[in-house]
């Protein structure tokens, strides 16, 4: 049967579901330039305000699949788990976790990304450490897989080209929003990157993609559909992000603070999520028998990261880089820190070199911000609140107007607020 984009877009602008046909056909014809940007930007403003339903999406998912090439990790002896996130502020849970699962006994493919805007990027954490790699190839993936248990590292140009190509379209048509072309955008990459079992971290609250909790319930259930309806063992958690994760938000400063949680200090939450999601990644995978708490008190997961990370041409003891200039916001008033605004703490962060607006730009690793208070905690007036680091000391006003009214102090206590907010899956 013969298509035209035309009688796509308008299928779905009239509310029809898009046939298993039509979705294969759109997304090859897309990916080899037969459709036009312009059309495809039609037919995804008619998803957003349309929807598909879960096979569609899923349909759609395992197109983008398959117009690029999988990795094939048959033979890989351990059993594979992969985590993704959605994205928040002082995310550094890849850097403790993916060490973690891996000496429980898993291998895990965490193919990451790089930071762009408000949140960070696990690829650019980890470039602050000298030496270390993101680019492997298939080949390499495989075998420190199998050698060492695990790897993070970016995704090969081949990995489901139709996703590249649409979430750049996607970006400049204010088309980001719609729920299944998240799902089927985080879907594509984790399903062609051949991982068995797959946990989600879908994070809810300003700092996060999701701000509504019920939002991020609906995308975390689409994506779990996705990875059960491709064979995938998938199931997924949501956490708070209103506040940042840890009291670190930068490159170097967020894989300094996942070194001591590896070491067996650092911030509760931090420990608290990682733990929480190497037993869902065992779980998943089938492991039983292991106590990732135990693992990450007995220091196993920090051998195991010194090895991820020499793996990969890293020096895991090397010093890491350090900001050439720093400033001190103090606290306004004393009282209990009844709020820290995670969005702003990012933004202020990204203004202070430690991300990047455009995908070509380059980040300062040792740039960011250490919270010196988390919310519950009591505070003096005049105490640090927050230390602001950059290497261009003119980026620290905008940082500043970032942060103008990000926290509050009162003078009662504050009731800690819930990390794990619900689970999605089996």
């Amino acid at each position: 049967m013969s298509h035209s984009a035309p009688d796509v877009i308008r299928a779905k602008r009239d509310g029809h579901r898009l046939t298993g046909d039509q979705i294969d056909w759109v997304i090859d014809a897309y990916t080899r330039d037969d459709v036009a940007e312009e059309q495809m930007s039609a037919l995804a403003m008619a998803i957003l305000l349309r929807g598909m339903d879960a096979d569609e999406t899923a349909r759609w998912t395992a197109a983008m699949v398959a117009s690029g090439e999988t990795l094939d990790l048959a033979g890989v002896r351990r059993p594979t788990v992969d985590k993704h996130s959605t994205g928040g502020v002082g995310d550094k849970i890849t850097l403790a976790l993916t060490p973690l699962v891996a000496a429980c006994g898993a291998a895990v493919p965490q193919l990451s990304g790089r930071g762009l805007g408000h949140t960070g990027g696990t690829l650019d954490k980890l470039e602050s450490i000298p030496g270390w790699r993101a680019e492997l190839t298939a080949d390499e993936i495989r075998d420190r897989l199998d050698r060492v248990g695990a790897v993070v590292c970016a995704a090969t140009e081949g990995l489901a080209p139709a996703d590249r190509k649409l979430y750049a379209l996607r970006d400049v048509t204010a088309t980001v929003e719609s729920i299944p072309l998240i799902a089927a955008s985080v879907m594509s990459k984790k399903l062609a990157e051949g991982t068995r079992c797959l946990v989600l971290d879908v994070k809810c609250g300003s700092g996060a993609f999701m701000k509504d909790p019920e939002r991020g319930r609906e995308l975390a259930e689409a994506l779990v559909s996705i990875g059960t309806a491709n064979g995938v063992n998938t199931s997924a958690l949501l956490t708070a992000m209103s506040t940042p994760l840890g009291r670190t938000v930068g490159n170097a400063l967020e894989v300094t603070e996942a070194v001591e949680v590896l070491r067996g200090a650092g911030p509760p939450d931090v420990a608290e999520l990682t733990v929480a999601l190497a037993r869902e990644m065992l779980d998943r995978a089938g492991i039983s028998g292991v106590d990732p708490a135990q693992v990450l008190a007995s220091g196993e997961a920090y051998e195991q990261w010194c090895r991820i990370i020499a793996a990969q041409d890293g020096d895991p003891e090397a010093a890491l880089p350090r900001a050439a200039h720093s400033h001190v916001l103090p606290a306004p008033a004393s009282g209990t820190l009844a709020s820290l605004d995670a969005y702003a703490v990012g933004v202020a962060a990204w203004r202070l070199g430690a991300g990047r607006t455009r995908r070509q730009d380059r980040v300062q690793h040792a740039a960011g911000v250490v919270c010196r208070a988390k919310p519950g905690e009591r505070v003096e007036q005049g105490q640090p609140l927050l230390d602001l680091y950059t290497d261009t000391p003119e980026a620290v006003s905008g940082a500043l107007e970032a942060l103008d009214g990000a926290f509050t102090i009162i003078d009662t206590e504050v009731a800690p607020s819930p990390l794990i907010l619900d689970r999605v899956g089996p």
